[in-house]
């Protein structure tokens, strides 16, 4: 059997799911391809991109680094054992046309698609335990961001994840976005708000920096104080009201005065107050001016939209690095509708909105440029041409 999963385009939504916030999201038109065959004994991997074959065994530890293509596909197996029983021997091969560390998501394809190969190739579907928790292609990927956050999903007991302390954005673009569409979801729980089309006309040009946003090391402490961030705002909250709320948007939703009370609890740290603006900004203020943009065709007003969710997040988020920083300037001194920084942050790529027939001049013209300011990153940076596509798939 053989799965493909589309990378992710955070077209907006920088840091909002684990809070419970908005984003904007499309599927894209290249993905991770997993190949699964029948094997008389144990569970091995392989992928393209490096030679070698890899044994993996639920529970046995692996020696990899951090970060390893490998742990993610062991963190698969070691879930899906945990809450369903030891799985059937297979021989696991993954291929790739999206670009590594550069944002759209390729570590979240890969345990989306070993996870739905896997699934399938042990009948899970059709298992009491998974018809308790999991009844649509929401739940499902709801499920699957907590095989990579380590969370529990009802009565399917979590396990150790892959170390970074995300939401559901990512899985739930692979698994719900449509061909042509923006769609907008709020997330804990998973929520469809509605979508807007994007004809034609319109391609992403995303802009790979060179700068690797490795969720390892220090990029994983960048991202992981960021969702720190939004608990600690919570449980202040909470021990200020007497309230249990389990996320920020849970909050801010308690109280006609949740915003002005939650700006005063959080006055004495300033790390708080930032966080809280910064997701004040882009899921309450960012999302819903730019959805009615793209409704009216006021491309213009889009535009303005998301330089506000860019500035944002290089100034009160803090998740840009001078690379993707200057990279979305220059897009827009190039003339692209709009452009922002997208996803964890701390490197990775830059999207911009331009005429499709533009689009590959546009390109070529915008990573030169970028490239004579920062040569240093000249080994990883590319430029990738991408519409929003479909959902995960089976071929």
């Amino acid at each position: 059997m053989r799965w493909f999963v589309p990378g992710r385009l955070e077209v907006l939504g920088k840091h909002t799911d684990y809070a419970g916030g908005r984003s904007l999201l499309a599927a894209v038109d290249r993905g991770i391809s997993v190949t699964l065959d029948d094997a008389d004994r144990g569970l091995t991997a392989t992928t393209t991109a490096i030679p070698g074959e890899l044994a993996l065994t639920a529970g046995a530890p692996t020696g990899l680094p951090a970060g390893h293509w490998g742990g993610y596909v062991q963190t698969v197996i070691d879930r899906l054992t945990l809450n369903f029983g030891e799985l059937r021997p297979a021989r696991i091969e993954i291929d790739s046309d999206l670009p590594l560390a550069s944002g759209m998501s390729s570590s979240s394809a890969l345990v989306v698609g070993t996870a739905l190969a896997l699934i399938d190739h042990n009948g899970l579907r059709e298992r009491p335990e998974w018809a308790a928790e999991i009844d649509s292609d929401i739940d499902l990927a709801g499920y699957l961001a907590t095989i990579e956050n380590g969370l529990s999903f009802g009565t399917l007991t979590g396990h150790r994840g892959v170390g970074t302390f995300g939401g559901s954005e990512d899985h739930t673009a692979m698994l719900c976005c449509r061909p042509d569409r923006l769609t907008e979801f709020t997330f804990c729980p998973i929520v469809e708000r509605g979508s807007v089309p994007l004809g034609p006309e319109w391609t992403f040009v995303v802009a790979v920096s060179g700068v690797l946003a490795e969720k390892t090391g220090a990029a994983l402490a960048s991202y992981n104080r960021a969702s720190a961030l939004a608990r600690d705002l919570v449980a202040t909250w909470n021990s200020a009201t007497g309230s249990d709320h389990a996320v920020l948007a849970d909050a801010i939703a308690s109280d006609e005065d949740a915003v002005e009370g939650l700006r005063a609890v959080s006055a004495h740290d300033p790390a708080l107050s930032s966080r809280l603006t910064a997701f004040l900004t882009e899921s309450e203020v960012v999302i819903p001016r730019a959805v009615a943009a793209l409704t009216a065709g006021d491309m213009g007003a889009f535009g303005r939209a998301v330089d506000l969710s860019h500035r944002n997040a290089a100034d009160v988020l803090g998740n840009q690095v001078p690379a993707t920083d200057r990279l979305q300037a220059l897009a827009r001194e190039l003339g692209a509708v709009a452009s922002t920084g997208f996803g964890a942050g701390f490197g990775g790529s830059v999207w911009a909105l331009v005429p499709t027939a533009d689009a590959e001049a546009f390109a070529a013209d915008w990573l030169g440029r970028y490239l004579a300011e920062f040569p240093a990153n000249a080994a990883g940076a590319t430029t990738v041409l991408t519409r929003p596509g479909g959902p995960a798939r089976a071929l």
